[in-house]
């Protein structure tokens, strides 16, 4: 059963955060962080990303961009990044994530917006739903009579 989930990217200040603060609304039952394989750590979420998250309800404007470690790789279940580079660099720096990381999106790479226009974030957001939206079907639990839960 998934009950932790790592998002990564490289800055932790743009599709890292969007993305970890959507899959925790749709997976309320998972504990999800972000971090970046080399973030400038303290910074604030872009604040394309903290606009276009308000205007959808959610709350960027309270992360801080931080560094992925080993502490985070064990502990998730499952680790999300944006594009296969990112997770050969993981898997090479953490082999113990090798296996339970995966793409994001399984058919494509989510493009980095940083420095890019907002109509950029807003095809990054997009393509970000569209694999939450895969990754919560494939996640969901099935429940059955017994009322024991277990992950499909």
């Amino acid at each position: 059963m998934v009950r932790s989930i790592l998002v990564i990217c490289v800055g932790n200040v743009c599709r890292s955060p969007m993305a970890a603060c959507l899959l925790g609304r749709a997976l309320p039952a998972c504990e999800v962080a972000s971090a970046g394989l080399a973030p400038p750590v303290g910074a604030p979420a872009d604040p394309s990303a903290v606009r276009l998250l308000a205007r959808e309800g959610y709350d960027l404007a309270s992360h801080r961009a931080r560094a992925v470690e080993e502490a985070l790789v064990e502990s998730a279940d499952l680790i999300l990044v944006m594009d296969s580079e990112q997770r050969d660099e993981l898997e090479r720096v953490y082999p113990q994530a090798c296996g339970k990381t995966h793409r994001l999106c399984t058919h494509t790479d989510v493009p980095d917006p940083y420095g890019c226009s907002p109509s950029m974030f807003v095809i990054v957001l997009e393509l970000i739903k569209q694999g939450i939206a895969s990754w919560s079907t494939r996640l969901e639990e099935v429940v059955p009579a017994d009322g024991q839960g277990e992950a499909s």
